[in-house]
């Protein structure tokens, strides 16, 4: 397909915190309101997109999010080697209209208590944000005996920065928002 005024798609490549990770940003939203983190290549079978970048010998990991993917590559290779031929790559799959991810099924929500609430909302407002712009996300997974468990993916996933960030940043915030929080633990992704 011919790239018109319509379909052109840009991209660029940000840093993360991850020296490891590279955030590609397109102009076009690829997994609107949802994220999908690969960390292995069989992990990838809902997304064709995942699938062709593990086929790429230096990728490790692969995190997709609203309008960017976060590609986290060993370090036998260097990012500016890298970022021109990946831009192109995207570029030309998101063009094309080729698939990103697989819908997922609808889960029913679960019965949540007020407190899980307000923890999943100042995740959501404070938290999430922050995490987007490094590359990354943090799902709410648990809350029980005072203990928040949260999983980081994407940039944040391994990234050495994030353990400082649960700790100073996260649980500092939801410790002094909501009493009944002792700690947050990250869950191993």
């Amino acid at each position: 397909m011919e790239p018109t005024p319509d379909n052109l798609v840009t991209i660029y490549a940000e840093a993360t915190p991850n020296p490891e990770s590279m955030k590609f940003v397109s102009s076009s939203m690829l997994l609107p309101n949802d994220s999908a983190d690969f960390r292995t290549a069989e992990s990838a079978v809902d997304s064709e997109l995942a699938k062709a970048l593990f086929e790429m010998p230096f990728v490790k990991g692969v995190f997709i999010m609203n309008n960017f993917v976060s590609v986290t590559k060993n370090n036998d290779y260097e990012w500016f080697d890298l970022i021109p031929d990946l831009r192109a790559f995207f570029q030309e799959w998101i063009q094309d209209g080729k698939s990103i991810v697989a819908p997922k099924k609808q889960l029913s929500a679960e019965e949540e208590s007020e407190v899980e609430r307000k923890i999943r909302q100042l995740l959501e407002d404070h938290v999430r944000p922050a995490v987007e712009m490094d590359g990354g996300a943090i799902d709410f997974k648990s809350f029980q005996n005072g203990i928040v468990t949260v999983q980081m993916k994407g940039s944040c996933s391994g990234c050495p920065s994030s353990t400082m960030t649960l700790k100073a940043g996260i649980e500092n915030l939801l410790k002094r928002m909501v009493p009944e929080v002792q700690s947050v633990e990250a869950e191993a992704g």
